[in-house]
């Protein structure tokens, strides 16, 4: 790997491309389907693992979809799960209560409604027994003999209240549970998953814990996404779904159901991450390794009886064909784009959808390439390919920067009681930080010393544009040209510019040609002195020293030692500098 961040191989530099793609976490959306209700689904998509989701069906039933064909009622889990009774799934909604009924008592529950059924016998042997009543009966004076006959003394009714209204799903999927306690749920479980009866519960029910939790690996994003989405508080190290997670899942799927909550656009960048070099390396390092592995249990099956060397066992060629494979084949590992500076640094601040485990440009809809409000300041509306790629590959805006979870920042300068506040620096947002906040223009300012604000500006919050007061005010931005990338940020006066005309003009920047003698341009933005210095494509001395000699080849510098220095080496600090000419492209 160079200094500036590119990558040498097979003698030509080579830039890996980040990968923006859906983040890790737990998503809510609905659909439509003509002349019936909404369909609601919840879609847990983890770091590694197969994908989980949580949807009503038109009867107003939510299942858990195990398998793509393979789904059963979500109280079936949650009764596997240890909630083993209708009252306990009840009680996780505070929806029904337990009372005691016996002969002095029992009028005045004469007209509730059961809220479990009611078996001859304990809950222990539910699979044992006959049931007496259902859920769901209005109780009438022979349902309380039949009560007092098989001298039941405990029953569980529904609470008077709206809120069963609201959980009318939770009752609608206990009417299509099949299971009545923890051991029948493990093996229906079981059996779904299998297409076999297990040896024993026990058995079942490690399964289901393996399948459901131990191999559902959410990462540190997804756990952080599970806590922001769901307004839990787990720590970011707990990386694996809990029962927590799946109660909260379930209450946020009713409420949108109830049109309380609304649905996740996926293609705010909030739901989105990048990929960067050093996590798709590590990707590949996973891979090479587990293949490293199993050529290793291979050869020890192979050759019990034998003394074995780590030299004999362990092919390292494996692991550096993956790692070969990937900067020499992969769809990210792309020729630098070497035409000018600016060709350089904008391939290197690129951002793709496409690769290994991303979008394709056959597939790939207009909702996906479209500009969305979360990209400002973060990806740039202009600068993008004409063709197949438009929209799927976008560059950083000027100022944006990846956090370490891989969310794209920008900065906004505080504002306080409607002034700026300039003395303290700028605070980096991503997307899901920005959300429901004001912020308002860079040209907003009216005193630049002082940070007083217009009376009434337009701002932006989430999608709108609404005029506020600006008192009311959360942020500003730092610049007038956050909004854009470098290319675009190098055209004087881009405001002016039709968008498709501004489009080609920033792409064909990247193409012109450097000059033999190369003159300051009469109109600039500013930006050209440190697009030339963050890209090294000038050489700066290290320190204080004489130039020796300068011709189109070579420059030679000879540094004057500091007085520590002198007393290590007596030698003279003579360095020579190549000059880039004419190199290939």
């Amino acid at each position: 790997m160079t200094p500036s961040g590119s990558f040498i191989f097979n003698g030509s530099e080579r830039v890996i491309v980040s990968q923006l793609h859906r983040s890790p976490g737990v998503f809510f959306g609905q659909y439509d389907i003509p002349n019936l209700p909404k369909i609601s689904y919840a879609r847990i998509i983890p770091l590694k693992g197969s994908w989980i989701e949580l949807s009503t069906d038109i009867n107003n039933v939510m299942y858990i979809y195990l398998d793509i064909k393979k789904r059963l009622p979500i109280t079936t889990l949650l009764r596997a799960l240890g909630y083993t009774r209708d009252i306990d799934i009840l009680n996780i909604f505070n929806l029904a209560e337990e009372v005691n009924i016996n002969k002095g008592n029992y009028k005045k529950f004469l007209g509730r409604t059961l809220a479990a059924r009611i078996f001859k016998t304990s809950y222990q042997k539910f699979e044992e027994n006959d049931i007496l009543l259902e859920r769901n009966i209005k109780l009438k004076k022979y349902h309380i003999d039949i009560i007092l006959y098989y001298k039941i003394k405990v029953i569980s009714l529904y609470k008077k209240n709206e809120k069963n209204l609201y959980y009318s799903i939770i009752h609608n999927t206990l009417k299509k549970d099949p299971t009545n306690s923890q051991k029948e749920a493990n093996i229906y479980i079981y059996k779904e998953l299998k297409d076999s009866f297990p040896k024993n519960d026990k058995k079942a029910k490690l399964f289901i814990n393996k399948f459901f939790f131990d191999e559902t690996h959410l990462g540190e994003v997804g756990r952080y996404k599970l806590n922001k989405t769901l307004k839990l508080d787990f720590p970011l190290k707990d990386q694996i779904i809990n029962i927590e997670d799946i109660i909260s899942i379930i209450e946020n799927l009713i409420a949108l159901c109830n049109n309380k909550k609304e649905v996740d656009d996926i293609d705010n960048l909030a739901n989105r991450r990048v990929k960067t070099v050093g996590e798709q390396l590590y990707t590949q390092y996973t891979i090479g390794i587990a293949r490293v592995s199993r050529i290793i249990k291979e050869r020890i099956n192979v050759k019990d009886n034998e003394t074995l060397t780590p030299l004999e066992l362990i092919n390292s060629k494996t692991l550096t064909s993956v790692i070969n494979s990937f900067f020499g084949t992969d769809e990210l590992s792309q020729f630098m784009d070497q035409t000018n500076p600016l060709a350089e640094i904008t391939h290197k601040r690129r951002i793709s959808s496409l690769g290994p485990g991303g979008l394709s440009r056959e597939r790939a809809g207009f909702e996906i390439r479209d500009v969305n409000y979360s990209h400002y300041g973060r990806l740039c509306p202009i600068e993008t390919p004409e063709g197949p790629n438009i929209g799927l590959i976008s560059s950083l805006c000027v100022f944006a920067k990846i956090n370490s979870m891989g969310f794209i920042e920008t900065p906004y300068f505080k504002v306080k009681k409607g002034k700026v506040v300039i003395n303290e620096a700028p605070i980096y947002i991503s997307s899901d930080q920005e959300y429901g906040k004001l912020i308002t223009q860079a040209n907003a300012i009216l005193n630049y010393k002082t940070g007083v604000l217009k009376n009434n500006i337009i701002v932006r919050v989430n999608a709108d544009f609404p005029m506020v007061n600006y008192k009311k005010i959360n942020y500003i931005d730092v610049s007038t040209n956050q909004i854009a990338s470098i290319s675009a940020s190098l055209i004087p006066f881009l405001e002016h510019d039709d968008a498709n005309r501004a489009l080609m003009g920033s792409n064909m920047m990247r193409q012109s040609v450097p000059l033999l003698n190369p003159k300051a341009p009469i109109v600039g933005t500013g930006l050209e002195k440190h697009l030339a210095q963050y890209v090294n494509a000038l050489i700066y001395a290290e320190g204080d020293g004489i130039v020796e000699s300068v011709d189109a080849n070579n420059i030679k510098v000879k540094y004057l030692n500091s007085e520590k220095e002198k007393l290590l080496s007596f030698e003279k600090r003579i360095k020579t500098y190549k000059l880039i000419k004419f190199r290939k492209t």
